[in-house]
């Protein structure tokens, strides 16, 4: 009997996993040897504690172009054309390095710029030109810049815009106080559910980055229903955590659909993009 005649006629008895143990624990070993590794070199060269930044793989990158270019009936060539343009933005990059260098919240965030997941919402918002984007949860203000950014761009080609940013924390938002993008963005201290409430024109594209409890969001997404444009766009950053927006979805007659990011060398197991349009 040969050693392929014998591996299989173990398999076929009780001592199948005991022989397939070696194996087994050599990969698991392999997985958290790699785990360990990054996220000891984060601790020693990271500052972030929460709202992580980091790049994505190549596969993923090519995963949230095709997602968008299903979402916003857009060729894909074009999704990544601006993709392609926000990573390119180096005034962009410029500004975040140097506000964050000199924030009072600097010891708690990394000097390198990195969008991860929010190049999406950057190519979504190029791809629909909403007039009045609703953002919960701003934090310094990363997200705000991408988006601001492209609505700049989208100012450039005749079709201006504007977000309404939402957060409860009076330090919210100090990387988008600056301009030119703090010309295109409303930065609103309070609660996000009454600060829904109280706004005066319709909502184009909402994104939802708040309070990440699964009730919130959905107070959040019940609260802005009313207020929303036709054919607008509702994004959760929650996805991978809830499924109130797919829940939403379906009582409102949209359809839904949801991208999972996969970071680059990070310990983060990543985000995603939820959307209902």
């Amino acid at each position: 009997m040969d050693a392929t005649q014998l591996r299989r006629a173990i398999a076929r008895t009780p001592l199948a996993p005991v022989a397939a143990f070696p194996k087994r624990l050599a990969r698991v070993a392999r997985h958290d040897a790699k785990v360990l590794r990054i996220s000891a070199r984060w601790l020693v060269t990271s500052r972030e504690h929460h709202n992580y930044t980091y790049e994505l793989t190549k596969l993923s990158r090519h995963h949230l172009a095709w997602f968008v270019s299903v979402v916003c009936d857009r060729p894909v060539q074009q999704v990544r054309g601006w993709l392609d343009e926000i990573e390119s933005d180096q005034a962009l990059r410029d500004h975040i390095e140097q506000t964050t260098a000199g924030a009072a919240r600097r010891g708690l965030a990394d000097k390198k710029v990195h969008y991860a997941r929010r190049v999406g919402w950057y190519a979504i918002v190029r791809a629909t030109r909403p007039a009045h984007i609703v953002e919960t949860g701003v934090d310094k203000g990363l997200g705000t810049c991408v988006l601001a950014s492209a609505l700049l761009r989208n100012a450039q080609e005749g079709h201006p815009g504007r977000v309404t940013s939402l957060d409860i924390n009076p330090e919210a938002g100090y990387l988008a106080r600056v301009e030119p993008w703090s010309e295109v963005v409303d930065l609103v201290i309070g609660d996000s559910i009454a600060s829904i409430g109280a706004l005066d024109r319709p909502v184009d594209l909402f994104l939802h980055d708040s309070d990440h409890s699964r009730a919130h969001e959905k107070r959040e997404f019940d609260a802005v229903e009313p207020k929303l444009a036709p054919g607008a766009l509702l994004l959760t950053d929650n996805v991978t955590s809830t499924n109130v927006l797919a829940e939403h979805a379906e009582r409102t007659g949209r359809r839904f659909l949801a991208y999972r990011e996969s970071p680059a060398n990070h310990w983060y197991p990543g985000d995603g993009i939820g959307v209902a349009w």
